[in-house]
């Protein structure tokens, strides 16, 4: 008798402004030499750039939505914790056995998660994936980072009244633009980056004392605060909460740090929580008439107190950003990183021998399921669905 072979659905994202794809066309032969046969909903790349034909080339098969969410293992870059509406369409596509791999909000959107896991699908989400040197090549909270911090320099660029470098031309000297970075991880690292290369002027502030090597490294300059934050991170390697009288002390520091500043980026964000007000009214008040502040935690709140998600507003003269995806506004390349993460942790972690089976004692298998045979599985989310059913 001969045997199915396995299959990878691609479906077309439905969460509105979402033009990233799971999986790019150079990502299919990775995912066939494993055994596996790839099928993508047509014209699911086209937003991003890649079309259907280059999905046939590399060997893909285009297909309807139905066939698609038919598959063996699910490629999305939102599942439905995380396309909370739009995916609400797609609930009973999802079928018993299947593995679903992509974002989903684990630790905010139980309720959802658990709607997916009562459909007996098996869910990975990879917002989990732990801070270790083996899963790095999987971290899709680090590419796509990478990609919202170069992006934020440059929608700050387009909105600054003044350029980045300095200019010395026959009609005088232009002095270059300051920039302040709030959060020096890897969007924050690569904002420093992007703005050093335009020329101008970065300082950086982060809780993590760790973090002035790695922004000394990119030209910028670490402003120490006089807190003592204590422990500043989680045993995963992500930001944790601080506490009210820590952020108080904060805001007044950072409103005297950013009066002299042109650009402000603002990237502190904690896992699961609203991210904390670290620039008040009054400290956008203390900015420059024509200055501008990129909020890139406004998807969980803001690092602003002005900040509105995805709107961009002036107040007290400052334009304040809250661009809650910005990836989706480079999707080309966020895409491609984006696709290499999830065919990593496929190979890596999910095949054994031609046959889609995890290694359930694996670290990263063990952080990043949510929900497996009809239950969610995973203690955090277990811990916020009775935190709901409590309240």
């Amino acid at each position: 008798m001969e045997t199915r072979p396995l299959t990878v659905g691609v479906p077309r994202e439905s969460f509105p402004g979402e033009t990233r794809i799971a999986l790019v066309p150079q990502g299919v032969p990775l995912l066939r030499t494993a055994g596996l046969e790839v099928i993508v909903e047509d014209g699911a790349g086209d937003a991003a750039g890649y079309p259907g034909e280059a999905f046939v080339e590399h060997g893909a098969e285009l297909v309807s939505r139905d066939e698609a969410f038919g598959a063996d293992l699910l490629l999305q870059v939102r599942t439905l914790g995380a396309n909370p509406d739009a995916g609400r369409e797609d609930l009973d596509r999802y079928r018993p056995g299947q593995i679903v791999v992509g974002m989903g909000e684990p630790l905010s959107a139980a309720p959802a998660l658990a709607d997916l896991a009562a459909r007996g699908s098996t869910v990975f989400a990879m917002e989990l994936i732990p801070r270790i040197a083996r899963a790095q090549s999987m971290d899709v909270l680090s590419s796509q980072s990478t990609i919202a911090g170069y992006k934020a320099v440059l929608l700050a660029a387009t909105r600054l009244t003044k350029i980045f470098p300095m200019l010395t031309t026959a009609a005088g000297t232009v002095a270059p633009a300051r920039v302040f970075v709030i959060g020096a991880g890897v969007a924050g690292l690569q904002a420093i980056a992007t703005a050093r290369r335009l020329g101008a002027m970065v300082e950086a502030y982060d809780v993590r004392p760790a973090a002035q090597e790695e922004v000394e490294s990119l030209g910028a300059k670490l402003v120490p605060l006089p807190l003592q934050p204590g422990d500043a991170e989680d045993a995963s390697g992500y930001a944790k909460e601080l506490g009210e009288a820590f952020y108080r002390r904060q805001q007044e520091h950072l409103t005297r740090m950013v009066a002299g500043v042109d650009v402000v980026v603002a990237n502190a964000a904690i896992p699961g929580a609203r991210a904390p007000i670290l620039l008040t009214e009054e400290g956008v008040d203390a900015m420059a008439v024509g200055s501008v502040v990129v909020d890139l935690a406004a998807a969980r709140g803001g690092n602003c107190a002005l900040t509105r998600p995805d709107e961009m507003i002036v107040a007290h003269g400052v334009t304040i950003c809250g661009p809650t995806n910005l990836p989706a506004t480079v999707p080309f390349h966020a895409s491609q990183l984006f696709s290499r993460n999830l065919t990593n942790f496929v190979r890596l972690v999910l095949m054994r021998d031609g046959r889609l089976e995890p290694a359930w004692d694996d670290d990263v298998v063990r952080a990043t399921l949510v929900a497996h045979d009809g239950e969610v599985v995973h203690p955090q989310v277990r811990a916020q669905l009775e935190e709901v059913a409590v309240s």
